[in-house]
Order: C-alpha cells, then structure tokens, then sequence
C-alpha cells in the first residue's frame, strides 16, 4: 500500500514539475508574437498515470494548447495573471505533495525503528 501511494505521489509531482516548466517557458514567452500558452491536462494525465501499472510504462505528459485565453493583435495569448496564480497553485501542491511524501518516509521510518 505505501508503494502505491509513494507511487502516486512520484507521478504527481512529476507532473508538477513538467507544469511549473511549462509556466515558466509561458512567462519567458509572453512577449514573443505568435507565441501560444502551453499547459497540460493535470487531472487527465494523473489519472492516466495513476491506472498505469508500473512508472516505467509512464510517458512524458500530453503539452495541449490552452484554450480559452483572449489573443492579443501580435497573435500572443499569454495572461500573465493566469500564469502567476498557475505558479501560486503548483508551488501550494508541491508543498503538500512533498509534506505527504515525508510522512510517508517518516511512517516506513518508524515501523523500521520498532522492529529492531
């Protein structure tokens, strides 16, 4: 059970990190012309990954288009409040992401030390 959920926890901030990538290539970007805000179905590819039998069978996460977003005369859509709430949001998940892993550690932690 702890495996799974260390598991799920890997894939999870893996997927964080490709978002917080991409939010910042999207920051970076935003006064190019033409230039398109890339993200990724967060919730579609942690599903996905979630029902994967091992991480070896786990690709890179899908880069859509993010839809929804006015475009401006120089054909750039980028929105630099979505992006800074993005960057508040991954960094708000990372930090629980992360404090869930070190609970688990520290429970594996605990059961080793007892069993001495």
């Amino acid at each position: 059970m702890l495996d799974r959920v260390a598991t799920n926890l890997e894939h999870y901030m893996n997927l964080l990190a490709t978002r917080q990538k991409l939010v910042a290539s999207n920051i970076a970007n935003a006064d190019t012309p033409g230039y398109k805000t890339k993200d990724i179905d967060f919730q579609f590819e942690f599903m996905s990954l979630a029902q994967k039998a091992a991480p070896s069978t786990a690709g890179k996460p899908n880069v859509i288009e993010a839809q929804g977003l006015e475009t401006k005369n120089d054909g750039n859509n980028v929105d630099m409040d979505r992006e800074s709430r993005m960057l508040a949001e991954n960094a708000l998940r990372f930090s629980l992401a992360s404090t869930l892993a070190r609970g688990q550690i520290k429970t594996i932690r605990n059961a080793i030390q007892e069993g001495r």
